[in-house]
Order: C-alpha cells, then structure tokens, then sequence
C-alpha cells in the first residue's frame, strides 16, 4: 500500500487512512472485525473524536494490542484548559494509550493562537511537554479560517473537507499545505456520501501525493473496496473522468454536504438528510427515502419556526431554511410520481 510521509510530523501514513465516525453505528464486535481486517491490510493511520460517541472505545477495544504499530488521532472542541485537559485524559482512557500521535481542534471557527486568551493553545505545548501527544493538528470546515492556519505557522496538520468536487480555491489550501510542510487530512472525500464512484475519489486523492484522505468506513464491504485499489489503482482517465465530470455539473456550488453542524433544530428536522434529498433521490437507492417515517420526517420542514440557527451554523454560508423548502417541493413532487412511493401523509 502507498505510503505518504504527514508534512513536518515526519509520520510515514498509508494512503487510506480509517475515518472512525461511522464505527459509531455498528457494535463492538463488528466494529473489531472491521477495524482488525483494516489493520491487516495496512492501513495505519486511523482518526477518531471525542464526541464521537464509543468510537474512540471501539478502536481501543479492536487494537491496543497493536498500539506501537498505529498512528492515532483525536479531537477536542473544548473551549477553555479544563476542558482540553478533560477531553484528552476521556480519550486515553478510551483508546487505551498513554499517547495519542495527532491531537486536533475540532472544526474550529477560529485560529487557537497563543495569547488569545483560551488558553487552547498552551494546553497543547503543555500535552506535548508532558508526553501524551505528539503533534498539534486542527480541522476546520472553513476556507478562511483553513487559510489563516496555514499562514500561522503553528500547526503540523490541517484536517478539511477535500473531494474532486473542490473548487480552486480548495485545491490550492491543499497546495498551500504543501508548501509550507503541513500535514493535510482530506475528510468528505466521498462529499457526505453524494460522490458516487469510490474509484473516481481514490484516484483523485493520488494526485496530491502529500494528502491522506480518511474514508469513513462502516461496512466490510467498503473496507474491501479500498484495499483492493491499493493494488489495482484507479487511475484519472477514461470512464474516471467522465464520473467527475458528471458529478461536478450536479453537484459543485449550492448544496447541503451532510455535515450535521447545523443541528440540533428546534423544530427536529433531520436536516442533513433533509436538506440534499433532491440529491439523495437521484443518486441513492430511493426506497428508504419513500417510507412512511421519511414522509413525515420530510413534513417537518413545514415547522421550520424561521430561527436561521442552521443557516448561522453552516459552514458553507447555505441559506439552509430556502434549500429545505425547496427540497421538501421537489420530494413531494417525486412521490406524486414513482410507483415504489408508500401510501402516507403527503
């Protein structure tokens, strides 16, 4: 399996790196089969998160006895030292190590800097000077603030969200990372599940031969898919660029990337899924969309109380409450039409 070297870390890191998110959904032996077969077939580098319910647990259940042979990394979104610190010693427990190789803010709507006042940043010189973690990395959902990082000059990874739907300005961040020696994590390299071809993202990510994507993995079944491009890679050519190509005219600009920063909605829409189902219909087996409960998922978006809290919190600057009624119009348009619709309350 290919290799990268992480930016100044100096960390040797396989090409597939393990998004554990998903791991969240599926239970402890199932996540260990999944996670052991990962292992076993190279993959090295797996990134978690403290509010990622029991997936830290999960990882360290699957693979503390492999600890020396793997590259862990976490996040915090404390806010202040007490938390950091919290945080850090709830993730150690959890995984099962005295160390973790990359800590990282958590989608940060600011740059951590010293002297800011937070706090943050001392916390993780004090981490780092006290053994329990390596190297100081940051995830953000925002190009701005991506940006002001990488001019900063305190961080040794950057972690943002990178797919062949990016734009120019995305693709130079990732550039600029190299640049500068900076480690970069490319997360939503399937773009929240929209991107439909697997081999079209792998074989855009080996273009940037100093970026690691994590592929969230929750199913064996997508787990084989990517060992079996580490020796047959897919390559940008042919039928590969003819999926990009399709895909950047659809989806490219206006739409909901699932990232769920936008929740909890007072009105309980589930507006991750809520907001792209235009989308999911056209791209994703439909059936499940169709069912009695989605109906009525769907109906809640005619609640919307107005507070533009999902609109304030999206980090793609969406005007989300016009992009949930405009897909609320084209859904019920959809069940007027297909024959696989359940008989439900429209």
């Amino acid at each position: 399996m290919e290799h990268i070297i992480l930016g100044r870390t100096g960390l040797k890191v396989n090409k597939n790196g393990f998004g554990a998110l998903p791991i969240q959904r599926i239970d402890f032996q199932s996540a260990r089969r999944l996670l052991r077969r990962a292992y076993a077939n190279g993959f090295n580098f797996f990134d978690t998160s403290r509010i990622y319910t029991d997936s830290e647990e999960k990882i360290g259940y699957a693979l503390n006895d492999q600890r020396h042979m793997l590259l862990i990394a976490t996040k915090t979104k404390a806010s202040n030292r007490e938390e950091f610190f919290r945080d850090l010693e709830e993730s150690l427990t959890m995984l099962r190590t005295d160390y973790v190789d990359l800590y990282q803010f958590h989608n940060v709507s600011f740059c951590p800097r010293p002297g800011d006042g937070t706090g943050l940043y001392e916390a993780m010189l004090e981490a780092k000077q006290q053994g329990k973690i390596r190297f100081i990395g940051i995830t953000t959902h925002r190009l701005a603030v991506a940006q002001e990082i990488i001019r900063s000059g305190l961080y040794d990874t950057l972690q943002y969200p990178f797919s062949y739907l990016a734009d120019d300005r995305e693709i130079q961040l990732v550039r600029d990372c190299k640049r500068a020696n900076m480690g970069f994590i490319a997360m939503k390299a399937l773009a929240g599940g929209l991107v439909s071809s697997p081999a079209a993202a792998y074989a855009f990510m080996m273009a940037f031969d100093h970026a690691v994507p994590i592929w969230g993995i929750q199913r064996e079944s997508e787990l084989e898919q990517f060992i079996s491009f580490s020796d047959l890679q897919p390559r940008l050519s042919g039928d590969i660029l003819k999926i990009i190509q399709r895909d950047k005219e659809q989806l490219q600009g206006n739409f909901c990337r699932g990232c769920g920063y936008c929740l909890p909605c007072p009105a309980g829409i589930e507006i991750p899924n809520a907001a792209r189902m235009s989308l999911l219909l056209r791209r994703a087996p439909v059936q499940e969309y169709l069912s009695p409960a989605w109906q009525e998922k769907m109906k809640l978006i005619t609640q919307c109380i107005g507070c533009r809290h999902c609109a304030d919190h999206c980090p793609y600057q969406l005007d989300t409450p016009s992009l949930l009624k405009e897909n609320y119009r084209d859904y019920l348009a959809f069940l007027e039409q297909s024959p696989l619709a359940y008989g439900a309350a429209r």
